[in-house]
């Protein structure tokens, strides 16, 4: 088999059907990627360098950077980055690339999956068709294609693709089948779903149920800091509630390769084909986006308290990536937070622990609170709240802290 696309989704795939036995051919075109594989040195939180060697010590797990080097394949599951471009419109480009390359090794009897995240009727409306025209082949005949979406929480090692239940669903019922007969044959709990839209649908309501509960604490979590009132324990308050209510904690806004984007593809979808706008999805959009400047404007209002501006204030902004001990950067609030900061005059120096680059863009990043003269810190911002940082000192040193994930304790502490 084949799985394009050696990230947080394809590389733990890959890896499982290795396991299970089956000779996997791993696509990674990103070449320090490629590199890394071929030395059996991972790149993701998640995966440990000791299990890729072992998968390579098979024989049966071969990276290659492009697709003119597979052969023979029975299965080909695509899971590269399904992003938005610039003007906020779903970007496709690297699946259509991955199906373009697939073209000249598709032959009867070969599975193709789409795990990356897309709008309803993507599979139904461009894949098969695309396909089906480029080889010939009658799809749920010669051909079986379908959906089934990642389902992976990068950092939670409690919940893996082996024991989170899968959707499988097909554009034919044979592809459906199909589908499902292959990840179960990698020990998948497996989830059959009538079509391809309706499992493309409920991949984004996933993620827009997140998003709009997560805007939501964060937009009264605004409130309650200007009222006086502490949200953190206020959601914990109400998260007795044995029925009817589910905890969301604010933040600084979202981050990573789902929750920022997936809804924006419904919301896409749904103006496009049927002409509805999704007000309440688009507002929770623009209230996490908005998140960073509220943070900021808090951090702003601290150094005014000390009678402090931006241009004469040096900050500390604590963690980059946009996940706790994850080592991602993708749509990270903190980024934003950085830039705000040094657009108003302020110099801003970053602690990271887990992000891999000693820097990114302008952006240099020290790798733990010693590395920092503390002594020279005006503010803290406690952005993202890995593990491995010394947050004892920080608090030691008296160094005023915005706190935005509810880590820290202390006079010199905000919380918001």
């Amino acid at each position: 088999m084949a799985v394009l696309g050696q990230g947080y989704v394809g590389l733990p795939l890959a890896l499982a059907a290795v396991d299970a036995g089956l000779s996997v051919t791993g696509v990674e075109v990103d070449p320090r990627r490629h590199e890394a594989l071929l030395r059996g040195q991972s790149y993701l939180d998640d995966v440990p360098s000791e299990r890729l060697v072992a998968a390579l010590a098979t024989g049966r797990y071969r990276p290659v950077d492009d697709c003119v080097h597979l052969s023979d394949i029975d299965v080909a599951v695509i899971t590269v980055p399904t992003p938005l471009t610039r003007d906020d419109q779903p970007d496709l480009g690297q699946v259509l690339a991955c199906l373009d390359a697939l073209v000249p090794h598709l032959r009867p009897g070969v599975v193709v999956v789409l795990e990356s995240t897309t709008y309803p009727g993507t599979t139904d409306e461009l894949v098969a068709p695309m396909l089906a025209e480029r080889t010939g082949l009658v799809v749920g005949r010669d051909l079986h294609i379908g959906f089934s979406p990642e389902r992976i929480d990068p950092g939670n090692p409690t919940f893996t693709l082996g024991n989170t239940p899968k959707l499988v669903s097909g554009v034919t019922a044979a592809c459906r089948s199909a589908v499902d007969e292959f990840y179960r044959s990698i020990g998948v709990l497996t989830v059959p779903v009538s079509g391809t839209r309706e499992a493309e649908f409920a991949k984004l309501l996933e993620n827009t149920f997140r998003l709009v509960n997560i805007a939501l604490v964060n937009e009264v979590a605004e409130y309650a800091h200007r009222r006086g009132l502490d949200i953190w324990e206020s959601v914990r308050a109400a998260g007795t509630k044995p029925f009817g209510f589910m905890q969301f904690v604010p933040g600084p806004g979202v981050g990573g390769h789902c929750i920022p984007i997936d809804p924006r593809y419904l919301s896409w979808e749904s103006q496009r084909s049927v002409g509805l706008e999704l007000g309440l999805v688009e507002h929770a959009l623009g209230v996490n986006r908005r998140r960073p400047e509220v943070v900021v404007q808090v951090a702003v209002d601290e150094l005014a308290r000390r009678g402090l501006v931006p241009p004469d204030a040096h900050v500390l902004l604590v963690g980059l990536a946009y996940k706790k001990n994850v080592g991602d950067l993708r749509e990270s609030p903190s980024l934003r937070v950085h830039a705000l900061l040094t657009d108003a005059g302020a110099r801003v120096t970053v602690v990271d622990p887990v992000i891999a680059a000693p820097a990114h863009g302008d952006v240099r990043v020290l790798r733990g609170i010693a590395e920092v003269e503390l002594g020279d810190v005006d503010l803290a911002i406690l952005v993202t709240d890995h593990d491995d940082i010394d947050y004892a000192a920080l608090v030691a040193a008296g160094v005023p802290v915005v706190d935005t994930r509810n880590r820290l304790t202390g006079t010199s502490v905000v919380t918001i």
